[in-house]
């Protein structure tokens, strides 16, 4: 009775996974670009899907494949409490066959991150924020014993991320002078980087680092790109820190999403699209240019700061 269904959906994970997406780029009108002249325009990888949105799937793709050619059929993974990278390793292993453990951050809570992992079949463990840091450790101690299970970094960081992150670049059907995109661990930034490179793309690759003291972003990018590249890691717009926001920012996110009617979460890409206003004001572009910024999804995270709003 069982041997049916699980054939079904090992076929199932084999289709979709090398499924391609749609991912629409569409111009954001505002009067400081036409002041300034430039062309602006955004790629909404958030609509890629409700769940595995983003940066999240292009991550994923490839680890996925991973686990499935050495026959791991339980996903491993990382994250804090209102991790996007939680809910989007559920929902995919839920989608292409897996089971799947998240490893939580912190003290043992409810929320509504947590409770969509729980429906899509995620077994949450809660470790303290010291045991956290050494993520093999605990791999190794709650699932060396299993065979199938399969570890994913936070964050789903890795060589394999990478190599999915460089494939928006192939997608470009236009030329832009400048790519912005929001940095966390840099997996994505080094991906568009090595994309950018490989298709001979000149533009220049604008990081915004959602984090306090992020210079060091710079290496962990280095550590992955295939070449010498040049890029521009902007420190400035962290607005205190990973998850750390400010009135000028949420009031920022409120005007954007009230007259353009693209939603943007107040870690990532609200502080990158802030970055990408804030240098316009500067001069920071040159008149005519055509700039993308790259929205890297993780909308859930505007859950977790409603009450800010």
């Amino acid at each position: 009775m069982l041997k049916a269904p699980f054939i079904g959906a090992f076929f199932i994970l084999v289709r979709m996974i090398d499924l391609e997406f749609y991912s629409p780029i569409e111009p954001i009108f505002h009067p400081l670009f036409t002041k300034e002249g430039l062309n602006v325009f955004i790629k909404r990888d958030d609509l890629i899907h409700p769940f595995i949105s983003g940066n999240k799937w292009r991550k994923l793709k490839y680890l996925l494949q991973k686990a499935e050619s050495q026959k791991k059929k339980h996903l491993v993974t990382f994250g804090g409490a209102w991790s996007n990278h939680l809910l989007a390793t559920a929902c995919a292993a839920a989608k292409f066959g897996f089971t799947s453990t998240g490893i939580v951050r912190g003290e043992e809570i409810q929320n509504d991150v947590l409770f969509l992992c729980r429906l899509f079949g995620m077994q949450l463990h809660f470790v303290d924020r010291e045991s956290y840091r050494d993520k093999k450790s605990i791999f190794k101690r709650l699932f060396d014993p299993d065979p199938s299970a399969f570890f994913i970094n936070e964050g789903g960081a890795s060589a394999e991320a990478v190599e999915g992150c460089a494939e928006l670049v192939s997608e470009l059907e236009e030329t832009y002078d400048h790519v912005f995109c929001a940095c966390g661990t840099g997996t994505t930034a080094a991906g568009i980087i090595n994309g950018l490179a490989k298709n001979h793309y000149s533009a220049l690759f604008n990081g915004i680092s959602v984090l306090k003291g992020g210079d060091f972003i710079g290496s962990e990018i280095k550590k992955y790109t295939q070449s010498d590249s040049d890029f521009v890691l902007h420190t400035e717009y962290h607005f205190g820190g990973y998850a750390k926001t400010t009135p000028q920012l949420l009031e920022f996110i409120k005007r954007f999403s009230s007259t353009t009617g693209i939603l943007l979460d107040p870690i990532y890409t609200g502080k990158m699209m802030h970055a990408l206003f804030n240098l316009a004001e500067k001069n920071y572009f040159k008149k005519g240019q055509r700039i993308l910024a790259i929205h890297t999804g993780g909308l859930f995270g505007l859950l977790g700061m409603s009450e800010r709003f």
